[in-house]
């Protein structure tokens, strides 16, 4: 049998669970994320799940872990890796390495226990297996592979990962995790390796263009705009690492440059989780890019701004919700989840989708099964949606505004294997729904005719 070989025990049936396993010789292998399953999508060996997290595939040969970045389809099903008995280091950049004990935490609050000491515990278990390396430095995991971290530009730490086995570099092989779109706020955008034989890619956007930065600027400005005329709510379902705070510095930008009517909108963040990760994201300033450090610069604080109202204990979340059920005041709300299928969101979706003066911008992909997947589907034909198990009118305005999304859309992951250096010989393409993943394949054939494309299962 010949080596390296690639598995692939999650991300192939849709977009979550991504979980590759590297293997170089017959009893040593690394995995590359272990991400958990969200919406209907499940792991290639058919046992794995939203419902069922625990691993099956043996991890007997697993020596390390190799953390693409922490958003939680990523990373976590780490506890459950650690339960099935690993004790391998955790390789992942500095920022992910402390990003990750604040997503890790939140998640096994959710997912495992509300028991404080045992999460605790977990997390000081995951705290001393994670080692995290600086970008664009070699560094030797085994006797037969190294690897090297360059940034993604998807959220903040966020890495593609380049292997090197045997010091062969004609073999390189690289996993892209989430690349990001170009000129994301805060993040520096990805640049393609020099060198590459296997690249396995992300296609979540593979069959989609997004806006560019102006024009997703002008349409959230227009909705915004209408929130002012008609005295109603906008809701912005938003994952609480990464576009949560590119929301707010995109608002704070909007709002320096516009009339006074601007600045006496209230930005409601309703997410404990996304502040916490907020205030990391300020300790990790020497990380955001040079457009942020120019802002910083003038004298403005894009994550800080009096606008911004931060909601933090439930009862403090109840009474925004009644609030806005009765007032008048334009207000923008962001909260998780992302994909609406849980978190504080649900509680606005219930009160204030019924009521058209309500605006619901989606700014990120929404997973089959979702419960965001069916306000966009519905909601335009003023349809329902049933949440926790009852049915709710969608009177209110839906939106998709898709060049907010931090994944790279069709031609960015093109021009990404079409600038590689050398190579790729070999593109498989995962972590994308069946529509996308063939729309892209059709068109890296189309564009590196010199590689062999595929879509694998396992």
């Amino acid at each position: 049998m010949n080596y390296p070989q690639i598995s692939h025990h999650g991300a192939v049936t849709g977009v979550t669970g991504s979980c590759h396993e590297l293997k170089l010789t017959t009893n040593e292998s690394v995995l590359i994320d272990c991400g958990i399953f969200q919406g209907s999508d499940y792991s290639p060996h058919g046992k794995a799940d939203a419902h069922h997290l625990e691993l099956d595939f043996p991890i007997d040969n697993v020596k390390a872990l190799i953390l693409t970045h922490c958003h939680i389809d990523h990373a976590g099903r780490i506890p459950w890796l650690i339960a099935a008995g690993f004790d391998g280091p955790i390789y992942c950049s500095h920022p992910t390495s402390k990003l990750l004990p604040v997503m890790l935490a939140d998640a096994a609050k959710i997912g495992i226990t509300r028991d404080n000491r045992i999460i605790e515990k977990l997390i000081d278990r995951v705290e001393s297996l994670v080692q995290p390396i600086n970008f664009n430095t070699w560094l030797s995991i085994t006797e037969s592979l190294r690897i090297r971290l360059q940034r993604a530009g998807h959220i903040l730490g966020s890495a593609y990962v380049e292997c090197e086995v045997n010091n062969d570099a004609d073999k390189r092989i690289i996993f892209s995790g989430d690349l990001g779109a170009p000129h994301a706020p805060l993040l520096p955008a990805a640049k393609s390796p020099q060198q590459c034989h296997t690249l396995v890619i992300e296609s979540t956007y593979g069959h989609k263009r997004h806006d560019d930065r102006t024009k997703r600027q002008e349409r959230l400005r227009n909705v915004i705009e209408h929130c002012f005329r008609n005295q109603g709510a906008v809701l912005i379902p938003a994952f609480s690492l990464g576009r949560t705070q590119e929301l707010m510095y995109e608002f704070e930008q909007i709002i320096h440059e516009n009339t006074e009517q601007w600045h006496n909108i209230d930005i409601v963040l309703d997410s404990p989780l996304a502040g916490r990760i907020t205030n990391v994201y300020r300790e990790l300033r020497p990380y955001w890019d040079d457009e942020a450090q120019d802002t910083l610069a003038e004298g403005r604080y894009p994550l800080t701004y009096k606008q911004v109202i931060c909601v933090e204990t439930h009862d403090q979340h109840k009474k925004m919700v009644k609030f806005l059920s009765k007032t008048a005041r334009p207000t923008v709300v962001i909260s998780a989840s992302g994909m609406c299928n849980g978190g504080r969101i649900t509680d606005y979706l219930k009160t204030l989708l019924p009521d058209k003066r309500t605006d619901i911008i989606f700014t990120g992909y929404q997973a089959r099964g979702s419960i965001g997947r069916q306000i966009l589907k519905y909601g335009p034909k003023h349809g329902f949606v049933e949440i926790d198990e009852e049915r709710i009118s969608i009177n209110a305005n839906v939106h998709l505004i898709g060049g907010y999304s931090a994944h790279a859309d069709q031609q960015d992951l093109l021009d990404f294997a079409m600038n590689i250096g050398q190579g790729p010989n070999d593109i498989r393409i995962v972590h994308g729904d069946d529509d996308a993943k063939q729309t892209l394949k059709q068109k890296m054939e189309d564009e590196v005719p010199s590689a062999t494309v595929s879509i694998p299962r396992k």
